[in-house]
């Protein structure tokens, strides 16, 4: 007959087993916390780019860049994953899928900085354009790329978190520029391939 086996009391067990339990409850909870703020998941990393403007001189517009991710196309879900946009399926962008919107929509003539974020899903930018007498906005011809021709252009806020040109302005950032406009209307665009004709266009009136 073999020796007992030597174990600990019972009220050491018991304190040793609430230890394990305790151990196993806090990483459960980092676990979650951790997930619930993005740390273990991609999806959202892009959007995760926010930042502000600094103070700008002149008159102020703001403007926001807006797209729907989740819409029919007339042969059915865009992207083919969850009905997903995007950038490269500019050919399935079709108008009001995508809007510029400006606040004030008027200002007066001289300096105006333009702040410019993007809350979409997908990149965009903002060219400044100017408008001729009758000329209405939505109005340009769309070349074979889907863009429209920028002549007469007066500035361009397409860089994250910075000034001026750059690479298109990602989901959840700000761009921005300030420029000196005499009176007159312009057209806000965003030209990147398929987006002027999908809706992103609005007027600015400066008197």
């Amino acid at each position: 007959m073999s020796a007992p086996t030597s174990r600990p009391p019972l009220g050491r067990r018991g304190l040793l087993t609430g230890a394990a339990a305790v151990v196993l409850l806090a990483a459960g909870s980092t676990m979650a916390v951790a997930g619930a703020s993005g740390a273990f998941g991609s999806q959202h990393r892009g959007r995760d780019a926010s930042c502000a403007a600094p103070t700008l001189p002149g008159a102020k517009v703001s403007v926001r860049l807006v797209d729907m991710r989740s819409m029919t196309t007339r042969g059915g879900m865009m992207g083919g994953s969850g009905g997903m946009m995007r950038q490269g399926d500019w050919r399935n962008f079709y108008r009001g899928m995508m809007r510029v919107l400006a606040s004030p929509t008027s200002v007066r003539a001289g300096t105006v900085s333009l702040t410019v974020t993007n809350t979409g899903y997908l990149a965009h930018e903002l060219v400044v354009l100017p408008l001729a007498a009758g000329q209405q906005p939505g109005a340009r011809s769309v070349g074979a790329g889907g863009t429209v021709d920028e002549a007469g252009r007066l500035g361009e806020a397409s860089a994250s978190c910075a000034a001026g040109h750059g690479d298109g302005i990602t989901a959840g950032a700000t761009g921005w520029m300030s420029l000196h406009l005499p009176a007159g209307r312009y057209e806000l665009v965003c030209n990147l391939p398929g987006h002027y004709a999908a809706g992103m266009f609005t007027t600015l009136e400066v008197a």
